[in-house]
C-alpha cells in the first residue's frame, strides 16, 4: 500500500508537470524509467535483506526443523500421506499459543512477503508496473470479502436457527406452564381438603391423649408445691450452717494473716543478712581478682625486664666481639690508625732514583 501511495503521488506530479515518456503516455499504469529503476532497486535491496535475514536466523530454522521433524521423517522414509489434507485438522484449539504454530505462521508470512516482493520487483524491472502488487492486493481483498460474506451467511443461518429453536422452546414452555397451572390448582384443592380433614383428626387425637395427662399435671403441681416448701426449709438450715462455717473461716484467715506477717518479717531479716553476706563475698572476690591481676602484671614485668637485660647483655657481648675482630683486622692489615707511616727522607730518595732512571 505504501508503494501504491508513492506511485499515485509520483503519477500526479508527473501528470501535473507533463514530464512523461511515450510508454507512460500509452499505458498510464506504467512508470517512467527512472522511478521504476529506483523502486526496483529498493525492492531488490529489501529482497536481499530478507534472504540474508532468513539464512542467518539459524535458531528459528532449527526450531522449525524440530517442530516439523515428524513430517520430514515421513517424507524421508516414503510414508504415505493423506490425499486431501485440511490444515485445521492438525491444529489443537486448546493450545493455540504453542511455538510450532507461531513458527508456521512466521514461515508462511516470510514466504508470502518474499514472493510478493520478488514478483513485484520482476514486474517493475520488466514492465515498469506495480501490476503484480495490485493483483495481490485485489486478490487479498477478494478473499477477505468472500470470507466475510461467507461468515455473514453463516451468522444469518445461525441466527435463524437459534430464533426458530427459541420460539419452539417458548411455545413448549407456554404449554407446560398452562398444564402446570391446571395441575397446581387441582392439587391445591385436593391438598386443602386433605389438610382440613387431617387437622380435625389431629385435634381430636390430641384431645383424647391430653385429657389424662392434664389430671396428672394437676396432681404433680400439688406435689411440687409441697416439695418446694420442704426445699425452702432445708435451704434455710444450710444457710445457717454456711454462715457459721464462714465465721470460723474468717477467724482462721485473720490468724493466718498474722502468722504470715511474722514469717515475712523473719524472711526479710534473713534476706537482708544474706544480701549483706553476698555483697561481702563479691567484694572479697573482686579484691582477690585485683591482687591476682597485680601479681600477674608484676611477674610479667620482671620477666620482660629480665629478657631486656639478657638481650642488652647479649648485644653488648656481640658488639665487643665484633669490635675486637675489626680492630684485629685493622692491626693485621695495617689500616686506619694502625697504618705504617713512611719517613720523609726515604721518600725523597726514592723520588730521585725514579727521576734518574727516566733521564
Amino acid at each position: 500500500m505504501v508503494f501504491l501511495k508513492i506511485l499515485q503521488t509520483y503519477t500526479q506530479n508527473v501528470l501535473s508537470t507533463g514530464d512523461q515518456d511515450d510508454d507512460a503516455l500509452e499505458d498510464p499504469a506504467r512508470l517512467p524509467y527512472f522511478p521504476a529503476c529506483s523502486f526496483a532497486t529498493i525492492l531488490e535491496d529489501i529482497v536481499t535483506q530478507l534472504h540474508i535475514l532468513d539464512e542467518c536466523n539459524s535458531e528459528t530454522r532449527i526450531s522449525k526443523v524440530k517442530s516439523d521433524m515428524t513430517a520430514l521423517l515421513t517424507r524421508k522414509y516414503g510414508v504415505a500421506e493423506k490425499a486431501v489434507k485440511d490444515e485445521l485438522d492438525d491444529i489443537n484449539l486448546n493450545n493455540l499459543h504453542c511455538v510450532e504454530y507461531k513458527l508456521d505462521k512466521l514461515q508462511w508470512d516470510r514466504k508470502l512477503v518474499h514472493q510478493v516482493l520478488t514478483e513485484t520487483y520482476l514486474n517493475l524491472s520488466k514492465e515498469r508496473k506495480f501490476q503484480t502488487l495490485v493483483e495481490y492486493v485485489d486478490n487479498i481483498e477478494t478473499k477477505l470479502r468472500r470470507e466475510l460474506n461467507r461468515q455473514l451467511r453463516q451468522q444469518r443461518i445461525h441466527v435463524k436457527s437459534v430464533t426458530y429453536d427459541t420460539n419452539t422452546e417458548i411455545e413448549r414452555l407456554k404449554s407446560n406452564l398452562e398444564d402446570s397451572e391446571l395441575n397446581s390448582q387441582t392439587r391445591g384443592r385436593y391438598v386443602g381438603g386433605w389438610q382440613r380433614a387431617r387437622t380435625e383428626q389431629h385435634l381430636q387425637t390430641i384431645y383424647d391423649k391430653e385429657i389424662v395427662p392434664i389430671h396428672n399435671i394437676e396432681h404433680l403441681k400439688t406435689k411440687i408445691d409441697q416439695e418446694q416448701r420442704v426445699h425452702t426449709e432445708i435451704e434455710v438450715l444450710i444457710n445457717i450452717k454456711i454462715n457459721e462455717v464462714l465465721e470460723k473461716v474468717e477467724e482462721w484467715m485473720s490468724k493466718y494473716d498474722k502468722d504470715m506477717e511474722n514469717m515475712d518479717l523473719k524472711i526479710q531479716l534473713k534476706r537482708n543478712e544474706y544480701e549483706h553476706t553476698y555483697d561481702r563475698r563479691l567484694e572479697l572476690e573482686q579484691t582477690l581478682e585485683k591482687h591476682a591481676e597485680l601479681i600477674k602484671n608484676w611477674v610479667a614485668f620482671k620477666e620482660e625486664r629480665e629478657a631486656i637485660r639478657q638481650y642488652r647483655e647479649k648485644m653488648t657481648t656481640a658488639a665487643v666481639a665484633v669490635q675486637a675482630w675489626w680492630r684485629g683486622l685493622l692491626v693485621r692489615l695495617q689500616l686506619g690508625p694502625y697504618k705504617v707511616v713512611k719517613r720523609k727522607g726515604a721518600a725523597n730518595k726514592a723520588d730521585e732514583k725514579a727521576g734518574k732512571k727516566k733521564k
